[in-house]
């Protein structure tokens, strides 16, 4: 079998973790947790892969990194993200905990590189001893190559045992198509518009709807960029399934310390200052107190 161009650019370091190189980058896996809403209790369900750039040992943007790559590499740069975010998160998360991990629909040209991806994606999750069940394959905001390509792969992947989310939910006029044509699995909901929702009674009331909406048709939610308490709160009125944001967990930098929680995967509620450190927790099974919702809404 022909080594994987994603395994290709990775280093493997003393601690077990995985290092993309890129050219002048080195790049690192980051993972932030998500929560789920189950009998009062918030408790951490999956954790999304995320880039970090490095160049001359200093931070950049991943805007900036990606910015920097031409178009003609972006494919090879996909392949190793998604590697290196596999082979951390079978070294650093918890083995039941989920994996979102991104797809950027634009590269997706013709059948050949549906087919590359997919053949790459068995081989890495093999080598890190990862069930495709455990994958949310998390197709993003970007715009296809080809649709039918596209729509092809996604069934593919679902034919193979990964999940589908559409992210970025609500942000695009044509999102509601996305989700006729995907059939996905879980809908991410856009931080900046449900925020917007969030500030109004028609608003979250038509928040309210679209959730219920979803999740009647099994589909599960996730509000993303949840940054505030009161956000918090009516996320949980609306019925979500799940929430994500700095509110609750900022994204660590493998090796994380996720995986020592294991067993105590429950989360404190936010302080005053409405942060909270991802590696304090509270005891098991510990309750979260009564919301008052609403906080922000005007009639």
């Amino acid at each position: 079998m022909s080594r994987s161009i994603g395994l290709a650019h990775i280093i493997r370091n003393d601690d077990g973790t995985s290092t993309g190189v890129w050219g002048l980058y080195t790049l690192k896996s980051a993972f932030q947790p998500i929560f789920a809403f189950q009998d009062g209790k918030l408790t951490i369900t999956a954790f999304e892969g995320l880039i970090r750039p490095f160049r001359n040992d200093e931070p950049e943007s991943p805007g900036k990194f990606f910015a920097s790559c031409p178009p003609a590499e972006r494919l090879h740069i996909e392949a190793l993200t998604r590697t290196l975010h596999l082979l951390n998160a079978g070294t650093c998360l918890p083995t039941d905990a989920s994996i979102f991990i991104n797809f950027d629909p634009s590269v997706f040209i013709d059948k050949s590189v549906s087919a590359n991806a997919l053949r790459e994606m068995r081989l890495v999750l093999h080598e890190a001893d990862i069930d495709p069940q455990r994958v949310v394959c998390e197709v993003t905001e970007q715009r296809s190559a080809s649709k039918e390509v596209l729509y092809n792969f996604v069934e593919e992947l679902r034919a193979n045992g990964f999940r589908i989310a559409v992210d970025d939910y609500g942000a695009d006029d044509s999102d509601i198509n996305r989700i006729k044509e995907l059939r996905p699995d879980i809908v991410k909901f856009d931080a900046q518009w449900i925020t917007q929702l969030m500030e109004s009674g028609a608003g979250f009331a038509l928040l309210m709807t679209m959730v219920a909406a979803f999740e009647g048709r099994g589909i599960r939610t996730v509000f993303e960029g949840i940054e505030e308490t009161w956000q918090l709160d009516l996320a949980e009125k609306s019925g979500a399934s799940m929430v994500q944001g700095f509110v609750l967990a900022k994204p660590e930098i493998a090796p994380t310390s996720f995986r020592a929680y294991a067993n105590t995967m429950q989360m404190p509620e936010p302080g005053p200052s409405g942060s909270s450190e991802a590696t304090h927790r509270a005891p098991p099974n510990a309750p979260r107190p009564a919301k008052t919702f609403g906080k922000r809404i005007v009639q």
